[in-house]
């Protein structure tokens, strides 16, 4: 009886200790676990998010009539089916059926729906490109149901970055936050009118930073509700700073999936800046076309790690054209900073004023050099096509590495400024799996530059099997390292 008592007294002190013990521990980590409160943020941060509709020329079955929000058409199945049976039934009366977009009546020209913030109390609002795009007329309100006919300032399509201006004194506006503080995991709010729903506010976390979707912008990636509506408005900070503007979404639906991405305002600041000036956005350019550098070329072509743009092709009568830069070269640096991925060197060249004799620093053939490149202000893209003229010369084939190839026409060679190398006649096996298609012309292996067929073989002969191939291959304009696992 007293063993009993006495195992049932350490079995009890063994539980306390324990609770206690998680109760030190939910006290030491329960800022990490405990959840924030939004109402005060909210409060201060949503006089200065306006609702944006806008008006276009023409007609469009899909118009919305005045004064009604926009709502999508739904399956029956669809979740938010009963929801907007509910709240926005045809005719305004609930219990009448799914919601329908009204007919616009004839000379009723269509309506979008989005939204925006002040940045100043003058009257300058942030918005998206795709939300005033083409519009005639852009209309703003506030939560106070105040109305503003805005003017664009300017837009710039390439970072879906809008301007826009109202006219007035006083206005409530919010404050910019530092996105280089911020973190995966901090908490996040948006605030927006999805389906034209004024002022909706949703909230979560950031997901991931630096996300790759556009040339021009490293988004933010959250998991905070988005939707059609959405585009335009602030992703504030818990300190209610607006630290991004929701752009855009993933779905598979055309409704939030769970991702949303939303431009960093330090981004967003620059190109408003420039539109605030001069209206527009100029951007520099060095005439090059990039590509992502992997794992396998860096370790053929002796890099430390898997970084820096390919150079695809390059533009002859471009700056880089002219400065010496060829296809097949990696740009790692450039005016002193680095290029750790293929997408940050459009965003250093295009911040840097056009004009400016940059520093260029590459990796060529096994060795690092220095070239100097003047940048010039970027105009409408080129793009160049061709397609290597069928020959029928001798073919060598070397099946280990799946490719049969030829002799290099003169003709090619001359119209691609090629000093030699071989072209692919046919392809299967290996090289098929590594992306090889028949037509493309290789231009070196393993940093070694190929002249001739014979030079190929000879190269391809003194080869270790059980290791990577890396070849530099042309196609058309464009130059690829393209690595082959036998």
């Amino acid at each position: 009886m007293l063993s009993n008592r006495v195992t049932y007294t350490f079995l009890f002190s063994a539980f306390m200790f324990g609770f206690t013990s998680l109760s030190n521990h939910g006290a030491v980590y329960g800022k990490s676990y405990g959840l924030p409160d939004f109402t005060t943020l909210v409060e201060k941060a949503s006089p200065a998010v306006v609702n944006i509709r806008t008006t276009q020329e023409g007609n469009t079955p899909q118009a919305n009539m005045p004064g009604l929000p926009r709502v999508p058409e739904l399956d029956e199945n669809d979740p938010m089916y009963e929801f907007f049976k509910r709240f926005f039934p045809p005719g305004g009366n609930p219990g009448q059926g799914p919601p329908r977009q009204p007919p616009s009546p004839r000379g009723q020209p269509p309506r979008g729906v989005g939204s925006g913030f002040l940045v100043s109390s003058d009257g300058y609002i942030l918005s998206n490109h795709h939300v005033v795009s083409g519009a005639g007329r852009v209309i703003v309100t506030f939560t106070d149901r105040r109305e503003f006919t805005a003017k664009v300032i300017g837009s710039d399509q390439r970072t879906d970055v809008a301007l826009l201006k109202i006219e007035g004194k006083g206005f409530p506006s919010l404050k910019m936050g530092d996105t280089s503080k911020l973190k995966v995991g901090a908490w996040v709010v948006a605030i927006g009118s999805p389906f034209g729903l004024e002022n909706t506010v949703t909230a979560g976390i950031v997901s991931a930073l630096g996300r790759d979707t556009g040339d021009y912008l490293p988004f933010i990636q959250t998991d905070v509700a988005v939707n059609p509506g959405n585009s335009g408005g602030p992703l504030l900070n818990l300190n209610g700073e607006v630290i991004g503007i929701n752009s855009q979404i993933y779905s598979r639906t055309g409704g939030f999936m769970g991702i949303s991405f939303a431009i960093p305002i330090d981004e967003a600041n620059l190109v408003a800046e420039q539109l605030k000036v001069t209206g527009k956005v100029t951007r520099g350019r060095i005439g090059v076309l990039i590509g992502e550098v992997s794992k396998d070329v860096a370790d053929g072509l002796g890099l430390k790690a898997a970084s820096g743009a390919l150079v695809r092709s390059v533009d002859p009568d471009g700056p880089s054209g002219k400065a010496g830069v060829k296809p097949g070269d990696i740009i790692l640096m450039f005016e002193g900073k680095k290029i750790d991925r293929v997408s940050d060197l459009p965003r250093v060249v295009g911040r840097t004023k056009p004009g400016t004799i940059a520093s260029v620093r590459l990796w060529r053939a096994g060795k690092s050099l220095s070239l100097k490149v003047e940048v010039e202000e970027m105009a409408a893209q080129r793009t160049a096509n061709f397609t290597p003229e069928p020959e029928k010369p001798v073919v060598t084939v070397f099946n280990w590495l799946g490719i049969a190839v030829e002799a290099l026409p003169i003709a090619i060679a001359k119209k691609l400024k090629l000093r030699g190398g071989v072209v692919i006649s046919s392809v299967k096996g290996a090289g098929s799996s590594a992306g090889l298609v028949s037509g493309d012309i290789i231009t070196s292996m393993n940093n070694q530059s190929i002249q001739t067929v014979k030079e190929f073989s000879s190269m391809v002969g003194t080869l270790d099997r059980s290791k990577v191939v890396v070849l530099l291959v042309r196609r058309g304009e464009e130059a690829f390292f393209i690595p082959i696992k036998p």
